[in-house]
């Protein structure tokens, strides 16, 4: 036998002997997948969560803007970010004493408010809470184009701060009755005050910093999704819940995810389709609803800052043409909101005090525009050769605003003016376009879709939509302070007295209401409201105060399973 052939054998036969002894071994066949060395499998912990389904999660979340004004900001506001005063549930200002140990008026002349800051508040890179975060959002409010209601915080002429920042002396030009109002909300100004972007993308799309019961784990616009987390390093007492999820999601796959207990409640704008889901889902599973008024009523604005709009009778006349009806209709979608038409000029209807004042201008739309100058030719409204056409302004992608926009646009046309939408990013839009301030860039809008917001002095509201103020370039001449462009001295000498408190404002809304309707300035239409559900598990899920949001009593939620 060769070499070769005596070493195949040997092989074949040490084969043999291999697979003899690995049958007779006891020890077990390898496994399929092996065990790494040290590793125990532990299970995983359940998450005390409650998860609500929302419209949207989108970006732009400083509540002290109009560009992002939605449920969201103002959920994540509450949750977030530290504020001197809360609302109770009778609408009225509570002082939040997680924040701090006393506010209150210290002196008549010049008036002047102190806060005290805790020792303990601060935000959650360690920095204290301190005067600075007073100071920065006073400036911002009086200096930025399209804030909400900037009417209070521009009769602060100084704040000083004593005790290393954390005691805050806020001086007044003039007695300010709805003080109390102010410095909700307040922003890290160690970490924006020198931010790239500076104000305008302030809180665009993370919070750098928080100070409440809360902190973000996960802001995932693309996927829709927000985890909010208990914080730990909260000098308060802690929340019950672990974390409170937000997710985005169609109302058909909400009231689904309700169904299957996926989400736990639920808060939308809900459209009558959505209403009737909600209804049908309450027939076989147990759950409560209710609507939940926002503090923001739609509207239209006829603004007297654009050529075309500054003669009132033009003004008169628009707003004659278009059918509110119809407009309240498609923008509500018949849903909660259907209920809150706005038929006041200042108040919102599900606010104490609220009374509609609405009134129409008796003269026929066509007499306006004829003793304006214009002619009807062939169906379309001309004077000095030009057609009459207005561009009509919403923020775009919020709705229902782009949508009441394009169907203004639709009314007016049918009446014979034209008309083009223009849709505009919102910081642009309120930032730039209604500011003002016109530059080469600015679009000139005639009419434009917006948000009015009522941060809780209604005072405040009024002055910050229809008010005035002195401009200190033009020797003190009175400008337009608000998105209209309108400037009125009959309308602000009573607007003056009541936000300083020499009037009430109920006297003054009873002398200024029916002057507003007669400018033609707003046309209000209904308060946004979201709706509701909530199912048994999430135990404690309330409308909460009101304009604060559900998600404001979230520090006391808990879940509690079937």
């Amino acid at each position: 036998m060769s070499r070769s052939g005596g070493t195949r054998v040997r092989a074949a036969v040490a084969v043999v002997a291999l697979f003899v002894l690995s049958a007779c071994s006891v020890t077990p066949p390898p496994p399929l997948v092996p065990s790494t060395p040290g590793m125990t499998v532990v299970p995983k912990e359940k998450v005390n969560e409650i998860v609500v389904g929302v419209d949207d999660v989108r970006g732009g979340y400083n509540p002290h803007t109009l560009a992002g004004q939605s449920t969201v900001t103002t959920a994540l506001a509450s949750l977030l970010l530290p504020s001197t005063f809360r609302t109770a549930a009778d609408g009225s200002p509570v002082l939040d004493r997680s924040l701090l140990l006393s506010a209150e008026v210290t002196k008549a002349e010049p008036y002047t408010v102190t806060y005290t800051i805790r020792r303990d508040a601060s935000w959650s890179d360690s920095a204290p809470i301190a005067a600075e975060d007073f100071v920065y959002l006073w400036q911002r409010m009086r200096e930025e184009p399209g804030v909400v209601n900037p009417a209070g915080y521009r009769l602060i002429s100084d704040i000083a701060s004593r005790e290393g920042g954390k005691v805050v002396e806020v001086v007044f030009d003039q007695p300010y009755p709805g003080w109390r109002s102010l410095f909700s909300d307040l922003l890290p100004a160690h970490l924006l005050k020198d931010a790239p972007g500076g104000w305008q993308a302030a809180l665009t799309d993370s919070f750098p910093a928080t100070a409440g019961p809360f902190a973000v784990r996960t802001l995932d616009q693309p996927r829709g999704e927000i985890i909010l987390e208990r914080n730990d390093r909260y000098w308060e007492q802690p929340t019950t819940l672990d974390r409170v999820v937000l997710r985005r999601a169609g109302h058909h796959e909400i009231v689904e995810a309700l169904q299957t207990g996926d989400d736990q409640a639920a808060l939308i704008r809900a459209d009558a389709i959505a209403l009737k889901d909600v209804e049908d889902l309450a027939a076989g599973t147990p759950l409560t609803t209710a609507v939940v008024p926002r503090p923001e009523v739609v509207e239209l604005l006829a603004r007297p800052a654009a050529p075309q709009m500054a003669d009132v009778r033009v003004r008169q006349a628009v707003f004659g043409l278009l059918n509110r009806d119809e407009l309240i209709a498609l923008g509500s979608r018949n849903g909660p909101s259907a209920k809150l038409r706005a038929d006041a000029q200042v108040l919102p209807p599900s606010k104490p005090g609220y009374q509609p004042t609405v009134q129409t201008v008796p003269t026929p739309p066509a007499q306006l525009l004829t003793e304006a100058g214009y002619t009807n030719q062939n169906g379309q409204w001309v004077r000095d050769g030009k057609q009459l056409t207005l561009t009509i302004a919403a923020p775009a992608g919020i709705e229902p605003y782009v949508t009441i926009a394009s169907r203004v646009q639709r009314q007016l046309s049918l009446s014979g003016i034209a008309g083009r939408v223009l849709t505009t990013p919102p910081n642009q839009l309120f930032g730039r376009d209604l500011s003002g301030t016109a530059t080469s860039n600015a679009e000139v809008v005639d009419i434009a879709v917006v948000p009015r917001v009522d941060t809780g002095d209604s005072s405040a509201a009024l002055a910050s939509a229809f008010g005035c103020r002195t401009s200190s370039a033009e020797g003190g001449t009175p400008i337009p302070a608000n998105l209209s462009g309108f400037c009125d001295q009959a309308v602000q000498g009573p607007i003056e007295e009541a936000l300083t408190g020499r009037a009430l404002l109920s006297d003054t809304l009873a002398k200024v209401e029916p002057l507003l309707w007669q400018q033609a300035v707003s046309m209000p239409l209904f308060q946004v409201a979201d709706l509701l559900v909530v199912l048994p598990e999430a135990q404690n899920v309330t409308p909460g105060a009101p304009f604060a949001g559900p998600l404001s009593g979230a520090p006391t939620w808990r879940r509690q399973d079937r």
